[in-house]
């Protein structure tokens, strides 16, 4: 987490931030705790997407450049982007982030806070001087700005006019706007500025493991204008997709039946987090439908108490009294959670 009031050159490039999801750290913290570990400290949706079959010579050849075409096509149309010309996939979004920063001469960058911890580090790898805001109106004289949409940890979402207007005030000069939309998935319909990119000097990356749950396969996206795209390819180079996260991606994107259940399910799902939170006495601060982010003055002590119960939550260094929650994956795991948060 990053403190608004601080300026962030000070940020190490070369130290990663700590993440969720490290389930053998929670292990060697909580060495006694019962198995399985049930790890809601991401976002990921804990449903994923039924993988289909897949031919073993997906795993034999090199990537083809016509499925990562098709894929492009397939993206564009689920995203909402001009073109496939504006579409890069990419193996995750972590890696785009640094390449993306790139994009702006190295100066001065903004990101929005609170955000996700990598937003400043790769401005940072980028060669820009980095400094908090908290909000997208305060970025002043910026080379790059870089903010989440819906925002991660505290769900926060940005009017799409708003952003518009701060990539315009950038383009005046030269500069960038970064839009990360991991979590666009699960966000109101025509939020995403997707359709815009042709505005020149917006880039803006979705994830495709959070929603479909399949982090592992490594698979993500920019899209931004040709131009900018096509930097970012060649950045990547050739076979930056693995075959097989192309064939994955380009079904699911295409499966727009899946998507919208899952839509659906998800907010149930969310509700019901709320609820279990909200019953043991944590306040809703703001999430999304694949995680919750919660407040408690005692939030340190009910991290170990759930570590003990073999329950991994995300937790803040510099807001102490911050919980996030994932979604459970299934009902063993909600009883599990809600005996946790009930024992005394």
């Amino acid at each position: 987490m990053l403190s608004p009031d601080v300026p962030l050159g000070i940020v190490d490039p070369d130290e990663a931030a700590p993440h969720g999801g490290d389930l053998g750290a929670a292990r060697r913290q909580f060495p006694g705790a019962p198995e399985p570990f049930i790890d809601l400290s991401t976002g990921i949706n804990p449903r994923a997407y039924p993988l289909p079959h897949l031919p073993a010579e997906l795993f034999a050849r090199l990537p083809e450049t016509d499925a990562l075409a098709e894929l492009a096509v397939v993206a564009a149309r689920a995203y909402g982007a001009p073109s496939a010309a504006c579409v890069v996939p990419a193996p995750g979004t972590q890696i785009l982030l640094p390449l993306a920063a790139g994009l702006a001469a190295a100066g001065r960058a903004t990101v929005v806070v609170p955000s996700y911890p990598e937003h400043a580090r790769a401005a940072a790898l980028a060669g820009h001087k980095v400094e908090a805001v908290r909000q997208i109106g305060d970025c002043g004289d910026a080379d790059l700005v870089v903010v989440g949409n819906p925002n991660n940890p505290d769900g926060r979402l940005f009017d799409r006019a708003g952003v518009i207007a701060l990539a315009d005030k950038l383009s005046r000069r030269g500069g960038v706007l970064v839009v990360d939309e991991a979590f666009m998935d699960v966000g109101p319909p025509g939020a995403s500025v997707v359709p815009d990119v042709l505005r020149a000097n917006i880039v803006v990356l979705r994830s495709f493991g959070k929603f479909f749950g399949l982090a592992g396969l490594r698979l993500g996206f920019a899209l931004a204008a040709p131009a900018f795209a096509a930097r970012l390819a060649a950045m990547l180079g050739p076979w930056a997709v693995s075959g097989p996260a192309l064939a994955v991606g380009a079904k699911a994107l295409a499966d727009t039946a899946w998507i919208d259940r899952t839509r659906r399910e998800l907010a149930q799902q969310a509700q019901r987090l709320d609820g279990e939170l909200t019953g043991a006495g944590l306040d809703i601060v703001g999430g999304t439908s694949l995680f919750r982010l919660a407040r408690l003055a005692a939030a340190p002590a009910l991290f170990e108490k759930l570590g003990r119960a073999g329950i991994l939550a995300r937790r803040f260094p510099d807001h102490a009294d911050w919980l996030r929650f994932g979604l459970p994956a299934d009902e063993r795991s909600w009883r599990r959670l809600a005996d946790a948060l009930a024992s005394g």
